[in-house]
């Protein structure tokens, strides 16, 4: 995930694609027939660097189905556009064919400074409007760690109560909340799992989000049990690395998730790259994921 993508690295992407297609285990999924979830993207790191008719005509072409639009990056998705901006990104989407799935913010609610934690709610809520005016699915948020000197519960419970807070008003405005599962111990499943039963609430749920602390002997199941009840959207990684991609996606098949699991590699590549990439990078999931 943190090393650079060459040409070299899509070619070897594309044959590991085709040695995992080959491999028996490749269909050894529950059920039949293909997922019910599809592949999407997060502008997150990979595409960064792409304005949003560079981000439609790779997705196109690659058969990517849907876009997480990560707030600060090219594309200029944020809530400072107009409302004929906004209908206008709405429109270049749809004709594109490729669904505006969220929004990336970075939008953490952890910090022992009420001020903070309230400029960050309000913040959440500009991005949730935002959501609203672009036929969004959702808002993603994240935590970001446990500050010094503070109790871990008063922290999670702070954090689950901002969320619930935002994910009212995101309910009112036909949108959900995602939560990252992101930071230095606030990642941890369990702590993931008391933010969300603090927060209790049916607008808001968690973006799993592939971390090496869901693996445990090397296995997600344990982690996956525990979040799973608040699953909403799913971020995947580097997809020929150690993490156990093949399990989550069976999991994910027998939870019967029929959203996206949204490519989040983080290395920016090349414009000129990115079709080739995004095939190679489909040609992994397709086989990994049995669809």
């Amino acid at each position: 995930m943190d090393a650079r993508l060459s040409r070299r690295g899509l070619l070897a992407g594309g044959a590991a694609a085709a040695a995992i297609g080959a491999a028996p285990e490749a269909s050894a999924q529950p059920g039949s027939g293909p997922p019910k979830y599809r592949l999407g993207l997060v502008t997150y790191n990979v595409a960064r660097d792409w304005d949003l008719p560079t981000i439609l005509s790779h997705c196109r072409a690659a058969g990517v189905a849907a876009v997480e639009f990560r707030t600060t990056h090219r594309h200029g998705v944020e809530p400072s556009l107009s409302a004929a901006q906004r209908q206008e990104v709405r429109q270049r989407c749809a004709d594109a064919g490729i669904a505006i799935w969220g929004l990336g913010t970075v939008c953490e609610f952890q910090s022992p400074d009420p001020a903070v934690v309230r400029q960050q709610i309000e913040t959440c809520r500009a991005f949730v409007e935002l959501a609203r005016d672009l036929g969004a699915r959702g808002v993603k948020v994240r935590p970001n760690g446990l500050p010094a000197g503070v109790p871990v519960a008063k922290t999670l419970e702070q954090i689950g109560l901002a969320v619930r807070e935002c994910a009212e008003f995101a309910r009112a405005a036909g949108v959900e909340i995602w939560v990252e599962v992101h930071g230095s111990g606030t990642q941890q499943p369990e702590n993931m799992r008391q933010i969300m039963e603090v927060c209790h609430h049916p607008a808001a749920g968690i973006c799993w989000n592939s971390n090496p602390t869901d693996v445990k002997d090397g296995s997600v199941a344990a982690a996956f049990e525990l979040l799973r009840p608040f699953l909403k959207s799913v971020h995947i990684n580097t997809l020929w690395g150690a993490y156990p991609y093949r399990e989550l996606f069976t999991l994910l098949r027998g939870a019967g998730y029929d959203r996206y699991t949204l490519c989040e590699v983080g290395s920016p590549i090349n414009a000129d790259s990115g079709t080739p990439f995004l095939q190679c990078y489909h040609g992994l999931w397709r086989a990994l994921a049995g669809a």
